[in-house]
């Protein structure tokens, strides 16, 4: 009996190993440099050190993360590959896109929720405003050239603001998107634009080093990093207030046994001071969201925002 004990404890070792990847591609889908980079980096290190495996964070940046959703529909089923994203390519891309390549309900499975975020917008060092409406009355200036706003993609929630404050103000915005915020935020810095939306951890260390200026925030809440900054209901702007999410996801089909390990790593990860207090400072509002949580919240989100599209036809070009 000792002996079949022994059997079965090393057999059941073996499949355990087996059913376990030798190290873990982490896909992004926006280029190396931006914020959601930085988490993906920054989770990365720590995850891989609670798991015991190596993981790689790679950039496949394109059509606001359009590419990396696609490959990760064909990845390898077996926790190898994993997609670190957050609301614009999992909730919006669907909605305004008739063929995006995938179905995110269908092809993909939560693994875990991470945190929640706001975008904002904020100015360049080359605009003279301090406020969101001085940042108007400053527009109301300039050429229709110099009405252009940075969005890091197309069809994306930044560039619904844009249009929304269009409206509100009258004025007519160009958004100008970009291949992620990374390129967005080098032509802010070098004043080609005068403005970008893009989220809080995209901005937040050129804010902390006066190189922009954030004039206004989404949610139904100011930010704690940045109390002075209102929020876009707070200047009559109603309908931004639902939080984006970040989230990581596997290809559907991925035994849920490493769903389930992964999952558990991820929660023990942001959990320690260290990697907690750095996502705090990036801008993120950090929460645990388990595979079942992060999959309601998708849906929600995806289900409000395909009212507000809908209504106000917003639609990709």
């Amino acid at each position: 009996m000792k002996h079949l004990t022994v059997g079965l404890f090393l057999l059941l070792c073996t499949v355990i190993a087996q059913a376990q990847p030798a190290a873990i591609r982490l896909m992004v889908g926006f280029p190396a440099g931006g914020g959601t980079d930085a988490i993906a980096r920054l989770l990365g290190e720590h995850l891989s050190q609670n798991l015991g495996l190596s993981i790689i964070v790679e950039n496949k940046a394109g059509a606001g993360g359009q590419i990396a959703a696609q490959a990760l529909k064909t990845a390898a089923k077996d926790g190898s590959v994993l997609f670190l994203s957050h609301d614009h390519t999992i909730s919006i891309l669907p909605l305004v896109l008739k063929n995006p390549g995938f179905q995110p309900q269908q092809d993909f499975v939560p693994v875990a929720g991470f945190a929640s975020f706001a975008n904002g917008l904020a100015v360049s060092g080359g605009s003279p405003a301090t406020s969101f409406k001085q940042y108007i009355d400053w527009l109301q200036t300039q050429e229709p050239a110099k009405r252009a706003i940075g969005v890091p993609a197309p069809a994306s929630v930044p560039e619904f603001l844009v249009k929304a404050i269009a409206a509100h103000t009258k004025l007519d915005l160009q958004a100008i998107p970009y291949r992620g915020s990374a390129p967005m935020l080098t032509d802010m810095l070098g004043n080609q634009i005068s403005a970008g939306v893009a989220s809080v951890p995209d901005f937040i260390e050129y804010i902390k080093a006066n190189k922009v200026r954030m004039v206004a925030v989404l949610g139904s809440q100011r930010q704690p990093l940045l109390p002075d900054v209102p929020t876009l209901t707070e200047l009559g702007l109603p309908g931004f207030e639902d939080l984006p999410y970040y989230g990581i996801f596997a290809p559907i089909g991925t035994p849920q046994t490493i769903i389930e390990r992964y999952s558990t790593a991820l929660a023990k990860t942001i959990a320690q001071p260290q990697v907690h207090e750095r996502l705090q400072a990036l801008g993120l509002t950090v929460e645990f969201m388990s595979s079942e949580v992060l999959a309601q919240r998708e849906r929600a989100y995806s289900q409000s925002w395909a009212r507000l599209i809908r209504e106000n036809n917003l639609v990709a070009p």
